[in-house]
């Protein structure tokens, strides 16, 4: 893998982060109900990580003298991640969560394989800071998913 494959990968994750921001602030929002509380709790927590990851994402573009893409290279690509129109159906964040955080880990583990060939050192730090942030919180959303009263 070449570095133009470093900076593809560092794109679509900075795009990636992004989207995550404003799925999980607008379900922080709308989610409704006695359960709906410690996920929306914990979205609310993770905007703040996802945005710093866009931060570390971004800076080294920066640092391999690229540029962050901005808007217009946005396409949306979380569908499982939309509010639900049934505010208090928080199941189905919870399951869109998870699509999300699989779809990052298995970016960043692309990100780290791909910097690991460019003999990109930096790279692979920041793909490894973000590949543990994005574990933890699959993880805690599986804690949720176990934890969710079934109707």
């Amino acid at each position: 893998m070449s570095s133009d494959e470093v900076t593809a990968l560092l794109r679509e994750a900075y795009l990636d982060e992004l989207e995550t921001v404003m799925n999980y602030l607008t379900n922080a929002i709308v989610l409704d109900g006695v359960h709906a509380e410690e996920v929306k709790t914990s979205l609310e927590e993770d905007v703040d990580e996802e945005l710093e990851h866009a931060r570390l994402l971004g800076q080294r573009l920066k640092q391999l003298d690229q540029s962050p893409p901005g808007s217009e290279q946005f396409d949306a690509q979380q569908s499982s991640l939309q509010p639900p129109d049934d505010t208090t159906d928080v199941q189905s964040v919870i399951d869109g969560v998870l699509d999300a955080e699989d779809d990052a880990i298995e970016t960043y583990r692309s990100l780290l394989e791909a910097a690991r060939e460019a003999d990109d050192p930096v790279t692979e730090d920041v793909a490894v800071t973000i590949l543990t942030d994005e574990e933890a919180h699959h993880s805690e959303f599986r804690g949720f998913e176990k934890e969710f009263p079934m109707d």
